[in-house]
């Protein structure tokens, strides 16, 4: 009897024990909180993203500072570099200063990985910016003098746009089948005797005083406080097939940070947002 009174408290202690143990553990791992109740573990953390992206001010910069709440909630850190002009912006996503720039449509990328041998891509198109046609000197095309000074981008992609669009308002003709590649020199007929001055994009609104006419992209056109819709003679239509895009590198194109940029700038908020401010200058493609 005595024996088995001694197995009994000895078998008693062991639980006891065991049970003490136990509890230990669990607090010790963070299971349970001061009161016994179990505790969730902590999740670990989603590292945040740093993306450095260059744009030209209007509408490209203001689009993607428009996303960057959205993107952070999404673990991506923009940072939105501007730039008053065109010619660094590639330079700097090929040589790893930026991890993308916003600012050109396709025309343009391909002549410029053409002309510098790039390799950088289109990851996502976002919006169209019709060219237009500006003058301070008249108020309808009809009264384009002969022998005018008309002014055209001088990269060969906008370039080609603008006699396009010349040719298509039957101010010039180009010759047959150059499109929008044409130049100056496949004007085969020119009625007005109009005189061309190719200058870079970003110094067309300045030299509005010194000409009849200029072609102006609308990122310019609305930096330079004109308002296309209404400022401009003619313009392009909705149509347009220069669809401004995202443009990244081989070696970074599919990465998480690039995919969310492109995903957020493609949202109906941003399409709103697109046509509430700039009133039909800037269309979404989406």
């Amino acid at each position: 009897m005595k024996k088995i009174t001694w197995l009994s408290l000895v078998l008693v202690l062991v639980l006891v024990l065991s049970a003490c143990g136990a509890k230990s553990n669990n607090t010790n791992n963070g299971e349970s909180g001061s009161n016994g109740q179990t505790q969730p573990t902590d999740e670990p953390k989603t590292e945040t993203v740093k993306l450095k992206v260059g744009a030209t001010s209007r509408p490209h910069a203001e689009l993607l500072n428009f996303v960057k709440p959205a993107l952070k909630e999404q673990g991506v850190e923009l940072e939105v570099v501007e730039f008053t002009d065109y010619i660094q912006l590639n330079t700097q996503v090929f040589e790893k200063q930026l991890d993308a720039n916003f600012f050109q449509h396709t025309p343009f990328l391909d002549q410029d990985n053409k002309d510098r041998g790039y390799n950088l891509v289109n990851v996502g198109g976002v919006h169209i910016e019709p060219l237009g046609s500006y003058s301070k000197k008249i108020k309808d095309i009809a009264e384009l003098k002969e022998g005018g000074l008309v002014a055209i981008p001088n990269d060969p992609s906008n370039g080609g746009r603008a006699l396009s669009l010349l040719a298509a308002n039957e101010l010039i003709k180009l010759k047959e089948g150059v499109g929008v590649n044409g130049t100056v020199a496949d004007i085969v007929d020119n009625p007005k005797k109009l005189k061309f001055k190719e200058i870079e994009a970003a110094t067309l609104p300045r030299v509005l005083d010194e000409v009849e006419l200029a072609l102006i992209n609308t990122n310019y056109a609305l930096e330079a406080k004109l308002v296309p819709t209404k400022d401009a003679l003619f313009i392009e239509g909705n149509d347009s097939p220069y669809v401004n895009i995202v443009v990244a590198r081989p070696d970074n194109k599919d990465s998480d940070g690039i995919k969310k940029l492109v995903a957020a700038l493609n949202t109906p908020e941003v399409k709103k947002f697109i046509e509430d401010e700039y009133k039909g200058a800037v269309v979404p493609a989406f």
